[in-house]
């Protein structure tokens, strides 16, 4: 048999004589076991030098793909959020609009301060000045403080405060001071009444 042939081979092969130059003389079973024992070489050194920098390169691939799946995640939220953003947006742009429009540009004022004395006389009160004061500059709009000093009774006073504040346009009350008038049956009160101009009515000025 083959396999007997190789063993007696193998028995009367003398290890000393083991040469490279030879290697066609040596028993069946040493040729076979040194291609295996290559075999096994070339394969453990094609992992260390090819295989394993390709698990790097993968782990690398991977740490990547993980990334750019959070980066898609966020991206894909914001889109989601996106519309109910530009819906928002066309809403603070249409507020926007209406306070704009309750700011008096400068040929408003004078009808603004007849509002003033009209609900003052048809509160009952006695007016002694409602004078404009000089404009204050602000970053993004100008304030025109308006001073006015009027006298009558608490009920009057009140009702006429009310409908300052409940005038269309945009006006805020400041530096309320209320004293009794011996010389009238009442009070007097002085308060800064204050209405704003949006920049842009002046170019921007």
């Amino acid at each position: 048999m083959a396999w007997q042939n190789w063993v007696d081979e193998l028995k009367g092969f003398d290890v000393n004589e083991i040469s490279l130059e030879n290697i066609g003389a040596w028993p069946t079973l040493v040729r076979a076991f040194v291609w295996l024992l290559v075999f096994i070489v070339c394969l453990v050194g094609g992992y260390f030098y090819v295989v394993a920098d390709l698990r790097k390169e993968l782990d690398v691939a991977k740490a990547k793909e993980a990334q750019l799946k959070q980066e898609f995640e966020k991206k894909a939220f914001k889109a989601a959020k996106l519309e109910p953003l530009k819906k928002q947006m066309k809403e603070m742009e249409a507020s926007f609009e209406v306070l704009l429009g309750q700011l008096p540009v400068d040929t408003e004022v004078p009808g603004l301060l007849e509002d003033m004395t009209e609900k003052a006389v048809s509160n009952g009160l006695d007016i002694a000045s409602i004078q404009l004061q000089s404009e204050r500059v602000q970053e993004f709009y100008i304030e025109l403080p308006i001073a006015i000093k009027v006298s009558g009774t608490y009920h009057d006073l009140a009702a006429f405060v009310s409908g300052i504040a409940g005038l269309p346009r945009i006006v805020t009350l400041h530096d309320f001071n209320i004293t009794s008038d011996k010389a009238l049956t009442g009070q007097e009160m002085s308060i800064t009444a204050k209405t704003y101009r949006y920049k842009d009515t002046e170019g921007g000025k």
